[in-house]
């Protein structure tokens, strides 16, 4: 049975053969049977092969191919002039130029040259029409074109009363016209033809064809030889793609209608802007219009540009008398003042920064030697993320007014935070938005007073930050002092990132035992120890008494201060590792010289040490000196405290008594007290050794005492001192003459080493001590300490307890009747 069929190509994208381009549909009619197979019987075993790029033929469905290659050229225009049929397979890959069996996808289809036409562009198109699928066995030839052995396949049809297949049919129809209609407006002829198209063959077939999918999955559709089982897997694929064009077609309406709500916006904004023109409300206008002149001048980035935009519309669109308006624009202020990328010119000239250094502090040799390396690295490398450094050392000498200095010598801008006492997260970070009265934390408050993103910021007494239920602002400052961090900080009011990694910062802090350890592992750390006697003497002389004379108004060099009247101040008035007091000294004689100047009375012309009584009073501090070894069991320690080093008496005595009683008096931490204990239980069970007899371990009382019973004292480093007093006690050895010691033991009658050595030795200079005794681990730390400082000492490094008592103690005994 034959019927008058409308054949409708496939509107392709894809690459045809070799010529890559778009074929518009072009409509056909010709005679087909239903079966198409018109003609099947001319075909032998052998056939032409036409391999096809990126397309899949489908029987009954006529396709336009533009042929490029030769080979395709050639077997095209033999086939036109025998009037037989060819063999069209796909190709496996686009690029392939001459395939060969492995290339090519076995399973094809016959199919009849219906037309060929020379198009104006010289390429020649051909309208191919398929007929049967058959299966390619091998290649027989390869020139002058591709031939091989086919065997033909048979399309297994359902039965015609199947009312599944009918459905199925129809619903392939209608989705097919769907997906036509979704990519452009398809002719009318064309919906008739689908949709009155008697022959299910033809129209899953043409449905296969013009589905939107790859090579490849057209060809597994090829592949299936059961109409109904294609059909259904056709369906699937459909379903697949329609639900994508439909998504496809949402986003486009949601964009659409995004546009259009813009457009309304924008209409209504104007239409506040007039009402509030009528109103009044344009007295911020100037506001506005400064603000943009100041954002026009900014380095900052496209993100900071654009929500500061985003900020000032919102302003605009504010009545000024709105309670919203002062917290708007207080927020736009903050992020237009901001030095967002301004850096200041750093000063390269490493002879400049350090006389700087050398002219406002005298010695912190340490910490100007680092500032200066800093320096000439970024001379070399041009850039480099700044190191975050943490001065600590006693109060008053210099680890503030260090940054002021710096800042001079690096043409920065100077910037400081007092962090003593903070105990609020926000403080550091910044309150957000939603508060009343929210600002910025103190860390963008600063960059926004020094105008420059890179200027040496001074965080003082970091290590007196407290913590409680609003937070812990050292856990706060781990962002800001991780140079991996702090390049993009962000602070909760101003909700943008900022780079502070330009940013120097220095800590400063006395004690580094109230820092928490992350803290103290992101900054680099620079003791700043104690100034010894001649070094306060020649800060006096250089800084402090031309700065004073300079305060109290008092003329350059109208009164002399000499060296000697300065060394009387500093040993008994002061007390202190630094010269904050020494400074407080000199200007109250300061001050009682302007007041004689003032009422015009005379004023001497220096200052001797035998007029200090006048200015300053009675002695304050007597000296502390050794007070010599006519007692057994007083022994000379050595102790470091915040304002320096000191030394200390430790004192034992025995009395008699049952039980073997230790009383430990002189306000002593646990520490101290452990030490005191274990000192005890090794001369105890180390008596042999030191000649001391068991019975007075039994029948008398030992009472260790360390002066100044008011100052509380702890620590582990007055271990050794404790035990040479237990032994001196128990034997009633004298202790040898102008010695000290410090250091902690252990049970087995090991010598640990202590910190804070340099202290230690000023004090013990001061004391007129002339031997000191050290653990042998602290002679690296002698040996960093200037020779100046070592003057006139000497130094005897042990590492056993048996050490200490042979260096310490002297063979002859106190004149004690009781032993």
């Amino acid at each position: 049975m034959k019927e008058k069929t409308r054949i409708f190509c496939q509107n392709s994208f894809d690459d045809l053969d070799d010529n890559i381009g778009i074929v518009m549909p072009i409509l056909t009619e010709c005679d087909v049977d239903e079966d198409f197979t018109e003609g099947i019987e001319k075909v032998g075993d052998s056939i032409p092969i036409l391999p096809l790029r990126n397309m899949v033929l489908f029987p009954g469905v006529a396709m336009p191919v533009i042929i490029g290659r030769p080979k395709s050229m050639r077997l095209i225009k033999e086939a036109v002039y025998k009037k037989s049929l060819i063999g069209v397979v796909c190709q496996k890959e686009m690029d392939t130029e001459d395939p060969v069996l492995e290339d090519l996808y076995t399973t094809g289809v016959i199919a009849d040259i219906v037309r060929v036409l020379e198009m104006p562009d010289g390429s020649t198109t051909v309208i191919l029409q398929g007929k049967k699928r058959f299966e390619l066995n091998e290649l027989t030839e390869t020139d002058p074109y591709l031939s091989g052995k086919i065997t033909v396949l048979e399309d297994t049809k359902p039965d015609k009363t199947d009312r599944e297949f009918e459905a199925l049919i129809s619903t392939i129809k209608d989705l097919t016209v769907k997906m036509l209609g979704a990519v452009a407006e398809p002719p009318r002829d064309l919906i008739f033809s689908i949709k009155n198209n008697k022959n299910v063959l033809y129209v899953v077939n043409f449905s296969c064809s013009n589905i939107p999918s790859g090579s490849a999955e057209k060809q597994q559709l090829l592949l299936i030889g059961d109409l109904k089982e294609r059909a259904y897997r056709l369906l699937f694929i459909l379903n697949r793609e329609y639900q994508l064009v439909e998504l496809k077609a949402s986003i486009q309406m949601k964009t659409h209608e995004d546009i259009n709500q813009q457009q309304k916006e924008y209409f209504l904004q104007q239409q506040i802007k007039t009402i509030q023109e009528e109103l009044g409300g344009n007295i911020n206008e100037l506001e506005i219009k400064e603000l943009r002149e100041k954002a026009s001048r900014k380095k900052w980035s496209a993100e900071v540009a654009q929500i500061f935009e985003k900020e000032l519309r919102k302003l605009e669109r504010l009545h000024p008398q709105s309670p919203d308006y002062s917290v708007q624009a207080q927020y736009v202020q903050n992020i237009v003042n901001l030095p967002w990328n301004e850096y200041s010119k750093d000063n390269f000239n490493l002879s400049h920064a350090q006389k700087v250094l050398d002219r406002d502090h005298y010695g912190l040799e340490k910490v100007k030697e680092r500032i200066i390396e800093h320096l000439a690295v970024l001379k070399l490398k041009g850039d480099m993320k700044s190191p975050i450094i943490c001065l600590y050392g006693p109060p008053g000498v210099g680890k503030t007014s260090l940054g002021r200095s710096i800042a001079e010598a690096l043409h920065r801008k100077y910037v400081r935070a007092s962090l003593g006492g903070l105990h609020d997260e926000a403080e550091i970070r910044g309150h957000r938005r939603t508060y009343i009265g929210a600002m910025c934390g103190r860390i963008i408050q600063n960059i926004q007073k020094a105008g420059t993103s890179n200027p040496v910021f001074i965080l003082d007494e970091i290590d007196k930050i407290t913590n409680d239920f609003k937070g812990d602002p050292a856990s706060a400052l781990l962002e800001v002092l991780d140079p991996e961090q702090n390049n993009a900080f962000h602070d909760n009011y101003l909700d943008i990132d900022y780079d502070l990694s330009k940013v120097m910062f220095i800590a400063t802090a006395n004690n580094l035992n109230t820092i928490s350890q992350p803290l103290l592992d992101r900054m680099e750390l620079i003791e700043v120890s104690g100034y010894i006697m001649e070094e306060k003497v020649e800060i006096a002389a250089k800084h402090l008494v031309p700065k004073q004379m300079d305060v109290h108004g008092l003329k350059k060099g109208s009164v002399k201060f000499p060296k000697k009247t300065l060394q009387v101040i500093v040993e008994s008035y002061t007390r202190e590792s630094g010269v904050r007091e020494l400074d407080k000294k000199i200007a109250k004689i300061m001050r009682k010289l302007a007041r004689k100047v003032a009422s015009d009375e005379p004023i001497p012309t220096s200052i001797k040490p035998e007029d200090l009584y006048e200015y300053l009073g009675a002695i304050e501090y007597s000296r502390d000196k050794y007070q010599g070894n006519d007692y057994a069991g007083v022994v000379t320690g050595l102790a470091w405290t915040a304002v320096g080093g000191e030394i200390l008496f430790v004192e034992s005595s025995l009395s008699k008594g049952k039980g073997s009683k230790l009383t430990l008096t002189g306000n002593l931490g646990d520490v101290m007290k452990e030490s005191a204990m274990l000192a005890l239980e090794y001369i105890h069970a180390h008596a042999a050794h030191f000649h001391i007899n068991e019975e007075l371990f039994e029948n008398w009382n030992v009472h260790v005492h360390v002066p100044e019973g008011a100052i509380p004292k702890d620590g582990p480093s007055a271990g050794i001192t404790m035990v040479t007093s237990l032994v001196s006690a128990f034997t009633q050895r004298k202790v040898k003459k102008n010695l000290a010691m410090t250091g902690e033991i252990t049970l087995r009658g090991k010598v640990l080493p202590v910190g804070g050595i340099k202290e230690k030795i000023l004090a013990a200079k001061r004391a007129g001590i002339k031997e000191l005794i050290l653990c042998k681990e602290n002679e690296k730390d002698i040996n960093e300490i200037k020779p100046e400082y070592l003057k006139g000492l000497v130094f005897h490094y042990v590492s056993d307890i048996r050490q200490v008592v042979d260096l310490a103690l002297l063979r002859e005994k106190v004149d004690n009747p009781l032993f």
